[in-house]
């Protein structure tokens, strides 16, 4: 584990590279469990946000087993494995989704990038300062459980989005994520997005219960982000390797990712240093180094 000696000095470094840069509004988008659309939902969301002139770069957070490259149908040159090994910059790895609308797509199959070294975080915040690409919201599809890993991301986020489908054990292990965040690292508030759901009303049924069960025991506040509903199309893309959004603009679950993201594009702008980029990986690393 490299010391916090070291840690802040990376942490100093940065500061001086990137004191005239604007913050970056980053979200986590997260779910207890696989198969509730994470990907989906992040990608979609990207896109769309880039419709609305923000510079969005997704990273694709699951570090041994990326899918949002499949998702889009791209085929990267290089890996944040190639970034850690030196080999290439971020800068290289990056490749554009769509207009305003950039990925760093993380490695499928390399077990080792999901037990990452302080030093090796380290390298990031350093690689993350010196990226030319053009960004002001950034989009962390994180794995799906809620091991280190995930819960890392959701910290160094400023915002959380948790996605939760209609089903016992997606509302259960979506209840748990947020437990875990709230109790165990004080998240105080959190985003809820419900995916693949039949009608507005059953939608809200789902957040109401999930809000009483965490009055009951938490200190968070759950807001409603809205709703995506059960769309064959969505599934359509995914065979076609094409997001919904760009495949079938006028689906149902494309004008709810319109809306969603026209509701993310009217939070306030972050103010404080911990919204560039740069920051959102030193706040990692300092993680690692206090557990």
């Amino acid at each position: 584990m490299v010391s916090s000696a070291i840690a802040l000095a990376a942490t100093e470094n940065v500061n001086k590279q990137c004191h005239s840069r604007q913050p970056v509004q980053v979200l986590a988008v997260t779910g207890g469990k696989g198969g509730v659309g994470k990907s989906n939902v992040t990608i979609n969301l990207a896109i769309e946000l880039g419709k609305l002139g923000r510079n969005v770069l997704v990273l694709d957070a699951d570090l041994g087993l990326a899918n949002i490259d499949v998702l889009c149908g791209i085929k990267p040159q290089g890996t944040l494995a190639d970034v850690l090994r030196g080999d290439l910059s971020l800068d290289d790895i990056v490749v554009q989704v769509d207009d305003h609308v950039s990925l760093l797509p993380a490695s499928s199959g390399v077990s080792r990038m999901t037990s990452l070294s302080q030093p090796e975080y380290g390298g990031l915040i350093q690689a993350f300062s010196a990226m030319q690409v053009p960004i002001d919201t950034m989009i962390i599809d994180t794995p799906a459980g809620i091991g280190h890993q995930v819960t890392s991301f959701c910290r160094a986020a400023r915002e959380v989005v948790v996605v939760v489908c209609d089903e016992p054990t997606s509302i259960a292990d979506a209840y748990a994520t947020i437990k875990v965040l709230n109790e165990e690292f004080q998240i105080k508030r959190i985003n809820l997005l419900v995916n693949k759901v039949t009608s507005s009303e059953r939608a809200l049924d789902l957040y109401d219960k999930l809000v009483d069960a965490a009055d009951k025991d938490l200190n968070v506040m759950l807001s409603y982000l809205g709703a995506v509903p059960q769309d064959q199309q969505v599934q359509s893309g995914v065979f076609e390797q094409s997001p919904v959004v760009r495949s079938y603009p006028a689906a149902r679950a494309s004008i709810a990712f319109r809306k969603l993201a026209k509701t993310i594009d009217g939070w306030p702008e972050p103010k404080q240093p911990i919204g560039h980029v740069e920051f959102f990986v030193e706040r990692l690393v300092m993680q690692g180094v206090t557990e």
